[in-house]
């Protein structure tokens, strides 16, 4: 049975906030098979990113339900491009602590996510996810994303694995 996680805004004058999401998003940057960034994030570096996000998009954070208030995960609505007529288009992202995965943070994460994405009136959100990365591949399927594309060898880790990178969409 999935515990029940609560969801919120990520604040970026919240210092516990930003660092955890530092410290979630650089150990999946050093573990390698999710980010294409090659060296860990610095502190700074995460709060502009969550200041970058201005509404319709956002930043979340995924916390455990007990008292304690763990942080375990932060998941985010990007822009996809930043050109008018792609407004209502989002791009999302999740990432889950690696003592977290497998007790259904990320299917936490994603459902959340897309209610966020249609509460905030997007009309679309997509991902971008390597290949090899079977558990966010299985999280796309589940959830009735559709894939519409496959580069070959794009984009390398931080342990020198070259990926394929898959992308999907979801018509909200």
């Amino acid at each position: 049975m999935a515990l029940d996680y609560i969801f919120r805004e990520a604040s970026p004058g919240n210092n516990e906030d930003i660092q955890a999401i530092t410290d979630i998003y650089n150990a999946a940057v050093i573990a390698g098979g999710s980010s294409a960034d090659l060296t860990a994030r610095t502190f700074d570096q995460r709060r502009e990113w969550v200041e970058s996000h201005r509404f319709p998009y956002g930043v979340f954070i995924i916390e455990t339900p007990d008292p304690s208030r763990e942080i375990i995960g932060f998941a985010a609505l990007s822009v996809f491009y930043d050109r008018a007529g792609y407004d209502g288009v989002a791009s999302l992202a999740y990432y889950i602590a690696p003592e977290w995965q497998g007790r259904s943070a990320g299917t936490f994460a994603l459902e959340r996510l897309l209610d966020e994405a249609r509460t905030r009136h997007m009309r679309k959100v997509c991902g971008v996810i390597f290949a090899d990365n079977a558990g966010s591949i299985a999280l796309m399927r589940r959830f009735g994303f559709t894939q519409f594309g496959l580069m070959p060898a794009a984009a390398t880790d931080s342990t020198g694995t070259m990926h394929d990178m898959t992308y999907w969409y979801l018509d909200l």
